[in-house]
């Protein structure tokens, strides 16, 4: 169960992780990069970040990009919560796979 600690702390990393990709992929032609769910542990030090990537075929070479730069990341990110967070917390960043599988499953139902 998440407390209400937690889920306001999610909430601010998925706005300001939102705010972050966009500005970087601003500079990339044809790819948006969302952040659908941010998942933070109990004791705050680290957070699960679920992206989801337009268009899908390019998630992987995406998601490896994003991890390859995960400490960078980090960093303008406590730089823009350093007011409200103490401490940052550790990321890992995962696919969000959940509109993939909703459009497989529209696709079967047309069948």
């Amino acid at each position: 169960m998440e407390t209400t600690r937690q889920a306001k702390i999610s909430r601010l990393l998925q706005k300001e992780l939102s705010e972050i990709f966009r500005q970087q992929t601003s500079k990339m032609r044809g790819v948006l990069v969302s952040v659908s769910a941010v998942r933070v542990s109990p004791d705050l030090s680290t957070a699960k970040a679920y992206l989801s990537v337009f268009p899908s075929d390019k998630s992987a070479e995406m998601l490896e990009s994003i991890n390859a730069s995960a400490r960078t990341i980090r960093y303008e990110l406590a730089q823009k919560v350093r007011f409200q967070l103490r401490k940052t917390p550790e990321l890992s960043f995962f696919l969000d796979d959940s509109l993939d599988y909703l459009e497989n499953i529209d696709h079967l139902l047309a069948k």
